[in-house]
């Protein structure tokens, strides 16, 4: 399954798209927020990430379940126009959690994974309930014809609370066993917050076939704390002109946090 990237532990890089049209804060035009998504990818790519994913972080506040065609034709447009310059594997995540919508984009422009945020249980977040649609998820991925666009879902995702408590080994569980995901992705409680790594190691411990991502608060300084349990790292926020995830990316702080990893 990490045959999409090119080494055993990638870095993965978050472009945080600005507000896309529709959306409540939208005021720059279509190409200037792609312009703005490319330079990031560029500099993902030429700081020496390994991946790189795709959101709609501006679009707040999110809807809780499908997202408009307005949002998905934009986002189509943006990853097309990376797809076309930028050689690193391409995630898509749709916020809050239209994983059908994520599939349907990485199928049309050749991504590679997909990030869910709920993809088992449900949880309570400020768009509400959100339930889970694996069923749905899965079955649209096969009748796509997409099998080879792996799921990489949250465990325990951020800005949000569980309806039914569970550790977070069974919930890891579940979602590789019932809800068929192939990766996960552990965070803090909020973008930018440290991934506990005591979950992650409780998850490699239970489940040590499984491939666990931290997905926020990593750094240049604790780096090397999460790769010596982790299978790969997702990062926006501390490579952020002043580490502000709205800030375009610093191709400096790229550097030197892959320098990091050696």
């Amino acid at each position: 399954m990490w045959d999409i990237f090119r080494c055993d532990k990638p870095l993965i890089g978050v472009i945080h798209l600005l507000p896309l049209p529709g959306s409540p804060r939208y005021g720059l035009s279509l190409k200037e927020i792609c312009d703005r998504a490319l330079s990031d990818a560029e500099a993902y790519s030429s700081g020496g990430m390994d991946g790189i994913i795709l959101e709609n972080y501006g679009d707040a506040p999110f809807y809780p379940k499908r997202v408009g065609p307005e949002t998905v034709a934009s986002m189509v447009y943006i990853a097309t126009r990376i797809r076309e310059e930028i050689d690193l594997p391409l995630g898509i995540n749709v916020l809050r959690n239209d994983a059908l919508a994520a599939l349907s984009i990485s199928y049309v422009v050749g991504g590679k994974f997909v990030r869910v945020n709920v993809l088992s249980g449900a949880v309570i977040t400020d768009q509400g309930i959100i339930e889970s649609e694996a069923y749905n998820v899965l079955r649209f991925r096969k009748y796509i014809g997409a099998d080879n666009i792996r799921i990489f879902a949250d465990v325990q995702v951020k800005h949000a609370m569980q309806l039914r408590e569970r550790s977070p080994e069974l919930e890891a569980y579940e979602l590789l066993n019932r809800s068929l995901a192939d990766a996960l992705i552990v965070t803090g409680e909020s973008t930018g917050m440290e991934a506990d790594i005591n979950k992650i190691r409780k998850i490699k411990e239970k489940i040590p076939q499984s491939k666990v991502l931290a997905g926020s608060g990593v750094n240049k300084n604790n780096l090397s704390k999460y790769l010596t349990i982790c299978d790969g790292i997702i990062v926006g926020t501390s490579l952020k002109k002043n580490e502000i995830t709205e800030n375009p990316v610093d191709l400096k702080k790229v550097k030197e946090f892959v320098k990091a990893k050696i």
